[in-house]
């Protein structure tokens, strides 16, 4: 686990934008199905040893699961009596995908029904209309994956240094990032949204408590960025000195954010990263007088 794998986001843009609806899809069955948990955790895919998954969600014959096979290039869907099915991950359009993820579900008894819209993207095509994004690239694909896995074991360890209550390190399918937040225990002036395609009701039960949140998305930066921010922001936070070069404060997006080719390039990339959420966790935490 020694490599930080290298992928330039202009070389992967139109199999990224196709992966995210996929997930998307995915991610809203899971929605469909599993029991509501705080700030959306439900909804979450999680990394896998093979790709992205939604770990086990009840239905009403048991258990299910759907994992993105980013090895076999196959998302395969389980169910808890021994039976699955599999959707090749290929050139396919998001309509042919979704026909394809729903007929499987059905196959196997686990009948699903979802709001089949994008969520968080500019241009919100219904995902059985979708015949433009049409693009993969499974070495991309597979690589993004090993980014996310790598990214995950510093984002774990940085989880282990706090003892308050704090979100698992998982895969946001509406801004196709990995996230990890903490919680001071305050409640939170309620978000004013803002997120396309996406009700100020989601917002505001994301952001009900004060947090302070990290994580990486393959956006940001030439090979994609890791970002932290802090909700409510404490004042002076944007201006609190990180212990990292190359780390900036994005006053467009309210976010500090380090690009990925500066942690991979470091003669430490685990320190660098590392240091990079301590600092900006402090940042939040002192400024914020976290109880």
């Amino acid at each position: 686990m020694a490599e930080w794998p290298r992928l330039k986001v202009a070389d992967w843009a139109d199999t990224r934008d196709t992966l995210h609806l996929w997930t998307q899809i995915v991610g809203k069955v899971r929605m469909a199905h599993a029991p509501s948990v705080n700030h959306w955790w439900h909804v979450t895919l999680h990394p896998s040893v093979r790709g992205l998954t939604t770990g086990a969600f009840p239905y009403p014959g048991g258990l299910a699961e759907l994992e993105f096979d980013f090895l076999d290039h196959v998302l395969q869907i389980r169910v808890s009596d021994g039976r699955s099915r599999g959707v090749i991950l290929e050139p396919k359009t998001v309509a042919v995908f979704y026909a394809e993820v729903m007929a499987a579900l059905t196959t196997l008894g686990v009948p699903t029904a979802i709001h089949a819209v994008p969520n968080e993207v500019e241009h919100a095509i219904p995902f059985a209309g979708d015949e433009i994004h049409r693009s993969y690239d499974g070495d991309a694909v597979r690589r993004f994956w090993k980014q996310l896995t790598r990214a995950g074991l510093v984002m774990n360890r940085a989880r282990s240094e706090f003892t308050g209550k704090a979100s698992p390190v998982h895969f946001f399918w509406g801004a196709m990032d990995l996230a990890y937040t903490r919680f001071s225990g305050r409640t939170a002036p309620p978000h004013p949204g803002g997120a396309p395609n996406c009700p100020p009701s989601v917002m505001r039960e994301g952001y009900s408590h004060e947090l302070a949140s990290c994580g990486f998305w393959p956006g940001g930066g030439a090979e994609g960025a890791f970002y932290a921010y802090a909700y409510p922001e404490p004042k002076s936070y944007r201006d609190w000195p990180l212990a990292v070069d190359g780390a900036r404060f994005d006053h467009d997006l309210g976010e500090f954010l380090l690009p990925y080719e500066v942690v991979a390039d470091a003669p430490d990339p685990d320190a660098t990263l590392s240091a990079f959420l301590r600092s900006t966790f402090t940042a939040a935490t002192e400024l914020g007088a976290w109880p």
